[in-house]
């Protein structure tokens, strides 16, 4: 039987189209042979498939001055493809692996992160990829479940206990510290992900591992499908539910209005369950101006934009793109606070409902 290629790295990326000039945010797999791009993450088919066998990654890219973080695939065939990444380290972080997988190819070796096995001493004889799929396995894997934590309900997911228990179940360990230290290399590498706030802390270094073997700790695979949602009794908070969620960053940002091109100065507040960015006039009022879903968007920096008036000789702006493509433009005060915001931004768009 023929082995499934281990999955690298995924993630949210913006794509140029091959005929027109058109950027589109795209669900981004780099695989040990190729890369696919899906329009949705929950998409079964890819769009399409990029070979890395003969390629070249070229980064920094110019070609497209007005948007930052951009990299460049040339395939064998000599066909250009362009991809933006939201900030510096997310672009430097695909194209070290892109890198890195066209080598392996061209050696003839197999991929493998071994800075992340020596650092918590996991055996070279473990295969993270297989026991990945193993799992996954609708049958005999980890059962995904619906699980409920502080009026939230987490979707397609598993509690630390559930893992280190399958492991050793599955005889992949002799003792549950051993299934600490897999399940943290698990996680290190992508197969699992965090789910609320107990985990998240942990995977954040805010304990004495990555991972927790406990019944309140939630993870779920990348590619599962997982969401999370809120819950009441009353159904005037189930009508209005893109306010329930906990508050991650506020303040003032400049927007660029849809229909005049002009900016307006708007207060922002960026809540996680469900994801919604929303914007309020500065000087008052409890009702928002507008929302912006968050879900499966895909938020990158930008230098400029064509055929627009400038507020200012700033343009520290930033924009965010819809899972169904509407643009929004937004200027931040200085540059570290528009990476501020595109990494709290992109971080609730991958976890939100």
């Amino acid at each position: 039987m023929e082995r499934e290629p281990m999955r690298i790295r995924e993630g949210y990326l913006v794509k140029k189209g091959s005929m027109f000039n058109t950027w589109k945010p795209m669900w981004v797999v780099l695989l040990e042979d190729g890369i696919e791009f899906y329009k949705r993450k929950a998409d079964n088919s890819p769009k399409g498939m990029i070979p890395l066998k003969g390629s070249s990654i070229h980064s920094p890219c110019q070609d497209f001055g007005k948007r930052m973080f951009v990299f460049k695939l040339t395939v064998a065939k000599q066909q250009d493809h362009f991809f933006q990444a939201a900030y510096l380290e997310e672009r430097d972080a695909w194209v070290r692996d892109i890198k890195k997988a066209i080598h392996c190819i061209d050696g003839g070796q197999k991929f493998a992160r071994k800075s992340t096995r020596k650092s918590i001493r996991l055996p070279e004889t473990i295969n993270l990829s297989a026991l990945y799929l193993s799992m996954k396995d609708p049958e005999k894997g980890i059962k995904e479940l619906k699980l409920e934590k502080d009026k939230r309900v987490f979707n397609h997911c598993f509690t630390g206990i559930c893992v280190i228990d399958w492991l050793m179940s599955s005889s992949s360990i002799r003792n549950r510290k051993e299934g600490l230290l897999l399940a943290s290399s698990l996680l290190s590498e992508g197969y699992l992900q965090p789910a609320g706030d107990t985990s998240k802390a942990a995977a954040e270094g805010l304990s004495d591992t990555p991972f927790l073997d406990l019944s309140d700790a939630y993870y779920y695979f990348p590619d599962s499908g997982f969401f999370c949602e809120g819950y009441s009794s009353d159904d005037d908070v189930v009508l209005k539910e893109e306010f329930r969620g906990t508050i991650v960053k506020q303040g003032c940002l400049l927007k660029q209005g849809h229909r005049r091109k002009n900016w307006k100065v708007r207060k922002f507040v960026l809540r996680d369950d469900p994801a919604y960015l929303h914007y309020y006039d500065p000087a008052g009022g409890e009702e928002p101006l507008g929302a912006i879903h968050l879900r499966g968007c895909v938020v990158t920096a930008v230098e400029d934009m064509p055929d627009t008036k400038k507020y200012d000789a700033d343009n520290i702006l930033f924009e965010i793109i819809t899972a169904n493509e509407i643009h929004y433009y937004l200027q931040a005060a200085s540059s570290t606070e528009r990476t501020e915001w595109i990494k709290a931004i992109q971080s609730v768009s991958r976890t939100g409902k």
